[in-house]
């Protein structure tokens, strides 16, 4: 700016240069600076144009000051430039990130009033956000009043047939979004890598592997090399319908064709391995990962440590937390419950409430589940006292024993034939207002038979 001689400039090329510098401001992230510089070329009488504003308005909305981004619309309106459809695009896309759909629709109906027309991507910004909201007849309103088509057609635009389809398949409405994909073949659309993933995902959802399948084969056909999510997608639904031994064939077979596996798609694996307890193969996948360089996020983790414990093997579930600090990711709360779990599990009380201390050396609190986990494991080995400590602890915390800690320590009073003791917490839990299960009924019931 010093270069530029901004107090002496007065040609209309310097108010240029200086328009490109607001833009690149906007573009940095530095708001602050960017309106100060528009404050000091105004004053000077030279009004940016339209799309340095539109820059402005922005970044603004990106980083959620919606009022002053309105502040500035009416300031264009008063003293010019005049706001286009660009203007309001971003202006509804800023509510539409922060969800308030209402407002967003509030300024499309406001547009015409000043003369400016929705087109398409006014069009595709409010269709995704009542897609996303599920508002799948406000959706077919909406295009009938922009778009001036029968509401039962497909529009033939890309981006809007995708978006469609992709609300109608997350409401579990196959039948129609089926009716738009063939509306796009018919009218000759040309369609992209991510219509297919949409498709792909909507016979995932259905349970449709088959279909998923037919579906890729056809993309390859036309030409459209998959991505990444084509097959972290394939590999999602393989996991959730128990197919383990094809998600990892699909896993492997990335690579041959050309796309490397990210994060995602290890953590859909991983997470899928532990939950049919094939931990070995988890942790190796683990271990690829800090081959490939990649850091896995704690709860990767975690699964494998939970899973470890969960099959008695508290040795491995150790070395696993160990191997997790070392490689510089620092365990949380989630970790430590694993391992009290695990532990607990085995009936070694005195290890678990080592790891509850070390969890407090390491900075982290203890959580309900902690709790829950050391009073019910106190319980079942008849140390009442020991609970009941664990319990007042809690409560100096300042935590609210939920359903499960309440439910472990009526059993253990009914255990002793303490039914004073017991009716006066199923007293609480009903003071408490939280919803209460059959298992509290059923302990008093066979107590009292």
């Amino acid at each position: 700016m010093a270069e530029i001689g901004f107090i002496s400039c007065a040609s209309k090329v310097n108010y240029m240069d200086h328009m490109g510098i607001i833009r690149v401001l906007c573009m940095d992230g530095k708001l602050g600076t960017a309106f100060w510089l528009r404050r000091k070329i105004t004053r000077k009488g030279f009004v940016p144009d339209v799309l340095t504003h539109n820059y402005l308005l922005n970044g603004l909305c990106k980083t959620g000051h919606l009022e002053k981004a309105d502040w500035l619309i009416r300031e264009m309106l008063e003293m010019g430039p005049p706001p286009n459809c660009a203007t309001y695009n971003t202006f509804i896309k800023g509510y539409c990130l922060l969800d308030d759909v209402d407002k967003a629709l509030y300024l499309f109906s406001t547009m015409s009033n000043i003369g400016i027309s929705p087109n398409r991507v006014t069009c595709n910004i409010l269709v995704h956000a009542l897609c996303k909201r599920g508002l799948m007849e406000s959706v077919k309103k909406l295009l009938n009043k922009i778009l001036d088509d029968d509401y039962d057609k497909t529009p033939s635009d890309l981006i809007t047939s995708t978006t469609l389809m992709d609300g109608y398949l997350k409401n579990g409405n196959m039948a129609q979004a089926l009716h738009i994909w063939d509306d796009m073949v018919q009218m000759n659309t040309q369609v992209d890598v991510v219509a297919y993933n949409v498709l792909i995902n909507g016979f995932c959802l259905s349970r449709d592997m088959n279909l998923a399948y037919g579906s890729l084969c056809e993309m390859i056909k036309r030409g459209l090399l998959p991505n990444v999510i084509t097959f972290n997608t394939l590999i999602s639904g393989l996991c959730k319908e128990g197919k383990l031994e094809e998600a990892c064939y699909v896993h492997e077979s990335m690579s041959k064709m050309g796309v490397t596996p990210n994060d995602v798609s290890y953590k859909i694996i991983v997470q899928g391995l532990c939950i049919k307890g094939e931990v070995f193969r988890a942790n190796k996948f683990l271990l690829r990962m800090l081959e490939k360089s990649m850091a896995p996020e704690p709860l990767l983790w975690n699964c494998i440590i939970d899973c470890y414990g969960r099959y008695g093997d508290l040795s491995a579930a150790l070395s696993v937390k160990d191997h997790m600090f070392a490689s510089g990711v620092q365990p949380n709360v989630y970790t430590y419950n694993a391992l009290i779990h695990a532990q607990v599990k085995g009936g070694n009380i005195d290890r678990a409430l080592a790891f509850k201390k070390e969890m407090l050396m390491s900075g982290l609190c203890p959580d309900v589940v902690t709790y829950n986990l050391l009073i019910g494991a106190a319980c079942k080995l008849g140390h009442i006292l020991f609970a009941f400590r664990l319990y007042d602890e809690m409560l100096t915390i300042g935590f609210y024993p939920d359903i499960f800690t309440y439910t472990a320590l009526i059993r253990e009073h009914c255990l002793r034939g303490n039914m004073k003791e017991a009716e006066e917490l199923f007293m609480k839990i009903q003071e408490s207002g939280l919803t209460i299960d059959y298992v509290p009924y059923c302990i008093l019931f066979k107590e009292y038979c």
